[in-house]
């Protein structure tokens, strides 16, 4: 096995300066950055995309679930299976800028520098933003991956219904993103996603690169708890049935669990609502959401029946109905220990300490490691904040990310086997 031709550096200016012009895109009157899938301001995003993916020089793809590629080939590598680099472009409701954007735009920018180099790929290399990663209008999140990697019909993820009772399939046709190649149609040899971390550990530890081991499993339910309503002043403590009370019995008791769990489990009531939700009134339903993770499949079943029981016991204590509904269920993720590896030999080089991290949040790496070897980079985010136009990543790690997914890429690419 043999590396050739490795650059170390990709052009700084030219990706800094390329994250702040997507990032503009979405900004309404008021500073506050959405691009929500498939909205005008999606298509803007998409439109400045793909003036740089063309301006590189690659083949343009779109499929049928608005996945976009960017794809170089040369005569000599056209029949091998590609690199395949990148995240997504869409955002939540008020956003950072770095979010997905990062990791399509290093991508881009990791092609345009080997090329730069007159850099000689044994195997294509291809960028991709998959479409609806966020999930905020369309559910399920990471939606274009996930259809890419044969999880998810690519009919059905066109008839989803958004927030606002569009439908994804028209709104695709819509700004002109309705592809013809159907989803998987690229075959990648292997796929690294560079991200912002989203979480304070790097930062914390003043660690520049994340070396992405692996991926918590993600389970999401709804809860509903269906009590009695009564009135607040007249009906003593003991003959309520508090669907109120209940559902603040299971927000401490997944506390309880995570805290005696050693940090590997992680659990948030993200969303509650009460009714009659009176002032004066005892609720008589409840309905919240649960989002437990951890990157062990047998561990995060055990917490699932550890709530179904808790569950069942809370019903008959406090004399409530409770039901639950599955919202969405991924299992954990085992990144390419290959790749893993060379993501850290990558950072050695360039005397860059790399710390092995497992991925609290769900990215379209998880969904493409269906298909291929798959790894993960991470560089810190500031304070740990995301989902946030406090968002922010210092350009000297936003650079080393991107140097250390360039050099990454012409190891992979670069490889007689």
């Amino acid at each position: 096995m043999k590396a050739t031709n490795i650059p170390q550096t990709i052009n700084s200016a030219r990706l800094l300066s390329r994250l702040q012009e997507l990032g503009r895109i979405g900004l309404d009157n008021d500073n506050i950055r959405t691009r929500l899938a498939a909205t005008d301001e999606d298509k803007a995003g998409r439109d400045q995309l793909i003036s740089w993916i063309k301006e590189a020089g690659l083949e343009v793809e779109i499929d049928r679930i608005g996945n976009i590629f960017g794809i170089w080939t040369t005569e000599e590598n056209k029949y091998e299976k590609p690199i395949m680099l990148g995240s997504h472009i869409d955002t939540v409701i008020n956003a950072g800028m770095y979010d997905g954007c990062y990791g399509v735009l290093s991508g881009l920018e990791v092609i345009k520098t080997l090329q730069e180099k007159r850099f000689k790929p044994a195997r294509p290399i291809a960028v991709a933003a998959f479409t609806n990663e966020e999930g905020v209008r369309y559910q399920p999140d990471m939606m274009g991956s996930l259809v890419y990697a044969g999880g998810l019909s690519v009919e059905d993820a066109l008839n989803s219904i958004g927030t606002d009772g569009t439908v994804l399939g028209k709104e695709l046709e819509r700004i002109g993103y309705a592809g013809s190649k159907e989803p998987g149609f690229i075959k990648p040899h292997a796929y690294i996603e560079l991200h912002i971390e989203q979480g304070p550990i790097l930062d914390k530890e003043g660690t520049p690169i994340g070396a992405v081991e692996n991926l918590q499993g993600i389970s999401w339910q709804r809860i509903t708890i269906t009590g009695v309503a009564n009135h607040a002043g007249t009906t003593p403590t003991e003959m309520r049935h508090d669907a109120g009370l209940a559902a603040a019995r299971v927000i401490t008791y997944l506390r309880n669990r995570a805290n005696a769990s050693n940090g590997q489990t992680v659990a948030t009531v993200g969303t509650i609502c009460f009714e009659p939700n009176a002032v004066n009134v005892v609720p008589a339903l409840a309905t919240f959401t649960v989002d437990l993770r951890n990157p062990n499949e047998e561990r995060l079943q055990q917490e699932e029946e550890a709530l179904a029981n808790y569950l069942k016991e809370l019903a008959a204590v406090e004399e409530v109905t409770i039901s639950t509904e599955q919202l969405v269920r991924f299992s954990p993720v085992t990144f390419d220990e290959k790749i893993v590896n060379v993501i850290e030999e990558a950072a050695s080089k360039q005397g860059l300490p790399s710390k092995r991290m497992t991925s609290g949040a769900g990215h379209d790496a998880q969904m493409i490691a269906r298909i291929c070897p798959t790894a993960m980079i991470f560089v810190p985010s500031v304070d740990g904040i995301s989902h946030n136009p406090k968002e922010y990543t210092k350009d000297t790690d936003l650079v080393a990310g991107a140097n250390v997914l360039l050099n990454v890429v012409s190891n992979l690419t670069g490889i007689e086997e």
